[in-house]
């Protein structure tokens, strides 16, 4: 299986409802690093996973729509604790939506699967995986 990462960053603020959440119940801010990695068997028809340059830009897209927001305002996100990991698959399922488009190319068809990471430390982090 090969794979191809890009990375960016995203800040946001937000808050939590739930006592497991501790102070971060109040508004604070968050800094994630953003890896989206791309899998699949086979190498495409120029041998490459996927378009490093298409990759990249789609997911600064979907990070501009959630930079420097206070998600809590966010109207699809009322009433949701947008944890990291919700954060890890909200990005992935917006990547998929892009790859099914046609956003990453002609050979981002041979895709099989699509992991999201966020790192809100150097000693905490989140992923979702998901089928392509």
């Amino acid at each position: 299986m090969y794979s191809l990462t890009v990375r960016d960053h995203v800040m946001v603020a937000h808050s939590f409802n739930g006592e497991v959440f501790g102070p971060a119940q109040r508004l604070h801010g968050a800094t994630f690093i953003v890896d989206a990695t791309f899998h699949r068997p086979e190498l495409d028809a120029d041998n490459i996973v996927v378009d490093i340059g298409l990759a990249t830009r789609e997911l600064q897209a979907i990070l501009g729509d959630l930079n420097y927001r206070n998600l809590d305002e966010v109207p699809e996100f009322a009433g949701i604790n947008t944890s990291t990991e919700f954060l890890a698959k909200t990005v992935a399922d917006r990547l998929a939506e892009r790859i099914h488009a046609g956003k990453l190319g002609e050979g981002a068809k041979g895709l099989s699967e699509l992991s999201v990471m966020l790192r809100e430390s150097h000693v905490a982090w989140a992923t979702y995986r998901r089928a392509l």
